[in-house]
């Protein structure tokens, strides 16, 4: 990201300082966060789906999007049973709310099921 962004705070460019990070150790680091991610499903809804969307994102393009912007990317990919779930999600966070889940948990967690085997899909550990 920093390198993408190439605007440095103080000093050189940051592309003149770091190195790439090698594309396969990118995708296994946030391979590897995914069950830790999913301990917080319960109490941190809305972040887990979009970084599970997040990463999925990630791994199929090769593009590091913002959270709502990866959203959008699954969305247009995601069977229809789930996208209101993700849906509401993104919205929670374009307004900076949390929203509460408790009356749809079997949707959520179906959803985060369908988004880690999906993960799962495009880079099996």
């Amino acid at each position: 990201m920093t390198r993408a962004g190439n605007a440095p705070l103080f000093g050189p460019p940051p592309v003149e300082v770091f190195d790439p990070v090698p594309e396969d150790d990118l995708r296994a680091a946030i391979v590897a966060g995914v069950p830790e991610l999913l301990d917080d499903l319960d109490g941190d809804t809305r972040n887990v789906l979009l970084t599970l969307a997040r990463i999925l994102s990630t791994l199929a393009t090769g593009e590091i999007r913002a959270k709502d912007a990866a959203a959008d990317w699954v969305l247009e990919r995601l069977p229809a049973i789930h996208r209101p779930v993700l849906a509401e999600a993104r919205a929670l966070y374009v307004a900076g709310e949390y929203g509460s889940w408790t009356e749809r948990r079997p949707e959520v967690r179906a959803l985060a099921r369908y988004l880690t085997a999906s993960v799962r899909e495009v880079y099996p550990s």
